[in-house]
């Protein structure tokens, strides 16, 4: 039997490739507000989201001008958010544009309005006008006909979480790349430690490291310094401390462990705050209840906020 050939419509829902002829019978449609198609969404806002103002399309039939310009302050977000909700909108759909956009989906979720984020990258196959005005007009109408992928959002008890993770890995970043800075300086200087110890950030690298950077050159007190653990005897660190200090070196090598220390700093300040949020979040234990009693009780309101915890190792 042979496959059914797609229509545009399905073949634009799915996100395939449109022909030349297809995408200018498409962009002909566009220009009536209802091209006869399957409404997806009913009202659905558009918001062309910019730096220092946004627009906003509506359903013509809600009101006499259906576009509007607000301002990026959150004065002007509640502005629209208050006038979203006295035209009865439900949802806003709109772009992933910088981080502009974040602040509109807070003040529009805090205000009961569902918030749709999707990829500008997923709306180039589809033919439309790219004016300020016209983007937002041609947003919602896309999303009303549910021609737009949503991205995945996280969920707001977790987006603290999630901030603090990437800020911690940045600053799990840069402490990698002091460690190879300072072992470049004690290259530099021929102090051949690194060959001694395997980790030079290790309890008896670092001990190493301070006493340098605070004027000890006896390769002997120096490697008295050992921990118990190190596999190499004290001797063997001696010869590879035999170093030529350069001054300049030893300056550079000082300024990195400090910045170093400061981002092992950051880093614990960043483990507490992760304490917090995690702390915060319901237990597997009171999830699996609420979960069971929605199913028992039919109550959906257990089954959308049951949470899992999360164990997270914090230290390094």
């Amino acid at each position: 039997m042979a496959k059914r050939k797609k229509s545009t419509y399905e073949r634009l829902r799915d996100g395939e490739k449109l022909k030349q002829r297809e995408r200018k019978e498409v962009a002909r449609q566009f220009q009536a507000e209802d091209p006869g198609w399957e409404v997806v969404h009913r009202n659905v806002a558009g918001i062309d989201v910019g730096n220092e103002s946004h627009f906003v399309a509506v359903d013509p039939k809600l009101t006499e001008h259906s576009v509007r310009e607000f301002g990026s302050w959150t004065a002007a977000l509640q502005e629209m958010a208050d006038w979203l909700k006295k035209l009865g909108v439900k949802r806003a759909v709109m772009q992933t544009t910088g981080v502009y956009w974040i602040a509109v989906q807070e003040v529009l979720e805090r205000n009961g309005i569902q918030v749709a984020v999707v990829d500008a990258r997923g709306t180039k196959n589809l033919p439309g006008r790219k004016s300020d005005v016209q983007e937002c007009q041609w947003l919602r109408k896309l999303d009303r006909f549910g021609l737009l992928r949503e991205s995945f959002q996280t969920p707001e008890a977790i987006r603290g979480i999630r901030t603090m993770w990437r800020l911690r890995e940045r600053w799990v970043t840069d402490a990698g790349r002091s460690i190879q800075q300072i072992q470049k300086a004690l290259t530099t200087m021929n102090v051949q430690l690194a060959n001694a110890i395997s980790d030079v950030s290790g309890v008896t690298g670092l001990a190493i490291i301070r006493a340098i950077v605070g004027g000890e050159r006896n390769p002997r007190k120096l490697a008295q310094l050992r921990d118990r653990r190190i596999q190499a005897s004290e001797e063997e660190i001696a010869r590879s401390l035999e170093g030529n200090w350069r001054e300049d070196v030893l300056f550079e090598l000082a300024q990195v462990l400090e910045g170093y220390d400061f981002q092992q700093k950051q880093i614990a300040q960043c483990d507490e705050q992760l304490k917090k949020y995690m702390g915060e979040q319901p237990t597997r234990e009171v999830g699996e209840k609420m979960e069971a009693a929605a199913e028992a009780g039919g109550a959906s309101a257990g089954r959308s906020t049951a949470g899992v915890q999360v164990r997270v190792g914090c230290s390094d």
